[in-house]
């Protein structure tokens, strides 16, 4: 039996060719049936974790809630001591260079802001959420309108969704 994946140069050439292509397609198939067959860990799970995609929505808006009220309390809560943002203007944040920010109330105000198309997808304690972002914002004493797309990564640390990361990038 084991002879029929070995080379044998006695084999005619159309046996060789019914061999090596028959080989390849079993594996092949063998491997797709394994990859839809077992749970996939990269796929959205959205099924069963109607909750996740609910509490980080509901994080998404409360940000807004903050961003409009100035309430510098609720990022110091919600996002992990760790957390980063990429900006659309092209500059990295801490968490430590936002809180300041917020504190200098002169000189950041949010005017108005609304959330779009936002679509949470849940990965185990892990959860992302996209959307769009359109405001109109002071901050650093300079006025900004715009429309970003943005992404947020929340991770469930003990009993808590914090925020990871987040980056935004204008749209045109």
């Amino acid at each position: 039996m084991w002879r029929r994946f070995a080379f044998d140069p006695i084999q005619s050439t159309k046996e060789q060719e019914h061999m090596s292509a028959k080989n390849p397609v079993s594996w092949i198939s063998l491997f797709v049936i394994a990859l839809f067959a077992g749970p996939n860990p990269t796929r959205a799970q959205t099924v069963g974790n109607a909750d996740v995609v609910a509490a980080i929505a509901n994080l998404e808006n409360d940000a807004v809630r903050a961003d409009l009220a100035g309430d510098a309390a609720f990022y110091q809560r919600l996002l992990a001591e760790d957390w980063t943002r990429g900006d659309s203007d092209g500059t990295f944040y801490t968490k430590a260079e936002l809180l300041k920010l917020m504190a200098d109330t002169k000189n950041i105000k949010t005017n108005s802001e609304k959330l779009s198309e936002l679509k949470v997808r849940a990965y185990g304690n892990t959860a992302e959420a996209t959307y769009k972002d359109t405001y109109d914002i002071l901050i650093k004493g300079e006025h900004r309108a715009h429309t970003i797309i943005a992404t947020d990564t929340f991770v469930k640390i003990g009993s808590e969704w914090k925020q990871v990361a987040s980056h935004g990038s204008e749209t045109k």
